[in-house]
């Protein structure tokens, strides 16, 4: 029985994903999704009780399709800040262009949806998480720049890897992906740590 519910959970948040991949600004309803899935709207609300849920749980079922405690895996387990810092930005910035097609149209609805805004700030919490991780790391060094506190160097970072910043680098001005991520970690060093222990 729990894997018959295990299925149709999967289902449901494959189609969710697959529809917001293809939404190209058009608002995904409930509806829509229960019909690709297959499913009734009365079971589609028995497994999420809200829109917001079942975005938000979409968001965490990516995540793990990705499998991104591995991308994170070399940040998290970095012997000093910098090369935290430097694994963190190179993890999430070779992240973004597998996720973009859903973060654009996350980012799209969240003028006119509440739950759209919702479930793309719960994901920009955990990147900000991310962030702040690696800056703490570097205060721990006693590199961090005297000129930022922690919160404002988490500031930076978390605008610094943006998906729009990525849009703006690698779309608009066609910078190559590798390019883009190898000048995102120079710009953060140059920023965020103290000259002085370069």
């Amino acid at each position: 029985m729990s894997s018959k519910i295990g299925d149709t959970q999967t289902r449901i948040l494959a189609s969710t994903w697959e529809l917001l991949e293809n939404a190209r600004g058009k608002e995904v309803r409930m509806a829509d999704i229960a019909k690709h899935a297959k499913v009734s709207r009365q079971a589609l609300y028995l497994h999420f009780p809200s829109r917001r849920d079942l975005l938000i749980a979409t968001t965490h079922y990516i995540d793990k399709m990705k499998d991104v405690d591995a991308r994170l895996a070399a940040s998290r387990s970095a012997k000093n800040g910098r090369d935290r810092l430097n694994a963190f930005i190179e993890a999430w910035g070779n992240y973004i262009p597998e996720i973009h097609g859903l973060a654009r149209e996350l980012m799209a609805m969240s003028d006119r949806d509440e739950a759209a805004k919702l479930a793309w700030n719960e994901r920009m919490t955990a990147l900000r998480q991310g962030c702040h991780a690696a800056v703490m790391a570097l205060r721990r060094d006693g590199c961090l720049s005297p000129e930022h506190t922690v919160e404002t160097a988490t500031d930076i970072l978390c605008a610094l890897v943006s998906v729009r910043n990525w849009e703006y680098f690698t779309i608009d001005r066609n910078w190559s992906q590798q390019t883009y991520v190898t000048k995102m970690k120079t710009v953060a060093l140059q920023v965020l740590v103290h000259q002085d222990t370069v």
